[in-house]
């Protein structure tokens, strides 16, 4: 009783932080509260993993299988795993205050994408502990151009969790990262048309149908042709199904992740994520 207390009390202060420091914010979770409560009775999106995927998504791009960029990824994985460890970090599912680190499968794919398309511009949403981030940002660094930008908001009644954004990021490239604080809702469509043209787009923050749709619909505006997005946690919502059905004569794939520990409350223990390549030829 005395610890339920304690949690609440906890809950109570970090609302009031909120309401007082960002209500705008505080606003706008109140709203996607209140329109994802219609996606609950909904059932599971009955998507399947495409076997051989990583084969396919090379195929797509047009670049050589294997990878050749799949053996800088293993070198780098353990380092970075490791480098938060050493400092007491713990690391995997529900590590983050409740919500996951990047899993190894999506993490190499944003990985590959960014070696192959050689993009100039670059948007996330979620950052958390940064692995998509860093992994990015490296793969830049090795391209020798491009930045990236990314978006997150802290989990409002979580403040203890600020300090971690992007730990794995660390106080590394400077002049290739640009962290935006807040929502997606709040921040996305002013950073697309600031930037006009974007090569890449990673979703990784609330997964919800009501937000994938209105992050996808505005970042697809801004794809160039031959660029690419990645969704992550495609089967906790219906978002990703009723995009890829929105259009047609572009690629997708849907890929199974490999998270650092199961979870067994997804799909053979693991989650889902899409990629949606846009035709070289235009929409």
């Amino acid at each position: 009783m005395i610890g339920d207390a304690v949690r609440y009390l906890r809950r109570a202060s970090g609302i009031a932080i909120a309401v007082a420091t960002e209500p705008l914010e505080v606003l706008i979770e109140i709203e996607a509260r209140w329109k994802e409560r219609r996606e609950r009775d909904r059932p599971a999106c009955p998507y399947q993993a495409e076997p051989d995927w990583e084969r396919r998504l090379h195929e797509v791009l047009g670049m050589p299988w294997p990878c050749p960029a799949d053996s800088e990824f293993w070198a780098l994985w353990p380092a970075v795993i490791g480098a938060l460890q050493a400092k007491g970090v713990r690391v995997g599912r529900g590590a983050f205050g409740g919500w996951g680190d990047g899993e190894p499968g999506l993490v190499r794919t944003v990985w590959c994408l960014a070696r192959h398309l050689r993009p100039a511009d670059v948007v996330e949403t979620g950052v958390a502990r940064g692995f998509s981030s860093r992994f990015i940002l490296e793969a830049l660094e090795r391209n020798g151009a491009g930045h990236l930008w990314s978006i997150d908001r802290p989990p409002l009644t979580k403040p203890n969790l600020y300090q971690q954004i992007g730990a794995a990021v660390g106080n590394r490239y400077h002049d290739r990262w640009s962290y935006i604080r807040g929502s997606s809702r709040r921040r996305l469509p002013h950073l697309l048309s600031q930037l006009g043209r974007i090569d890449l787009f990673v979703h990784d923050s609330r997964h919800s149908e009501y937000n994938v749709r209105f992050e996808l619909d505005r970042a697809w505006a801004s794809l160039r042709p031959g660029g690419a997005l990645v969704v992550d946690d495609i089967d906790l919502n219906w978002g990703f199904r009723s995009f890829i059905e929105s259009f047609s004569g572009h690629r997708f794939l849907i890929c199974q992740a490999e998270p650092l520990q199961p979870d067994p409350g997804r799909f053979d223990g693991k989650g889902l994520f899409g990629i949606v390549h846009k035709n070289p030829a235009g929409c």
